[in-house]
């Protein structure tokens, strides 16, 4: 199991904490140094299931700059976004864990954590 953090983040702490807790295997990815490619991105965004708007941090300076907000949220879009979360990781929703099975969760709460060591331990 991987998990990507940022560590200033209060979520990401937390979930480092719940998973130490739980003496969970995992590595630890600090995104906003290591970078992922826009493959990487692709291939957790198809982990998650989900669309990279559904992934960025829209309240974020980078975000405002680049006028997110205003951008189409469709398949035409979808490699401008990836792109931009590539080019501005700050813009990562976090923390995401990758579990073992293939699956991957947005570990923004305790349950979402608990899911993914569920996934880990399958």
């Amino acid at each position: 199991m991987e998990i990507w953090i940022n560590p200033a983040c209060s979520k990401c702490r937390s979930a480092l904490s719940l998973l130490d807790a739980e003496k969970a295997d995992y590595t630890v990815r600090r995104y906003l140094e290591d970078v992922p490619s826009e493959d990487e991105i692709r291939a957790v965004l198809e982990r998650l299931n989900l669309e990279p708007w559904d992934i960025t941090r829209t309240q974020e300076a980078a975000a405002k700059e680049l006028g997110l907000k205003d951008w189409p949220r469709d398949a035409d879009a979808r490699d401008r976004w990836i792109t931009a979360l590539a080019e501005h990781p700050r813009l990562i929703q976090r923390p995401i864990i990758t579990a073992d099975d293939g699956t991957a969760l947005v570990a923004r709460t305790e349950e979402a954590v608990r899911e993914a060591l569920a996934h880990s331990k399958s």
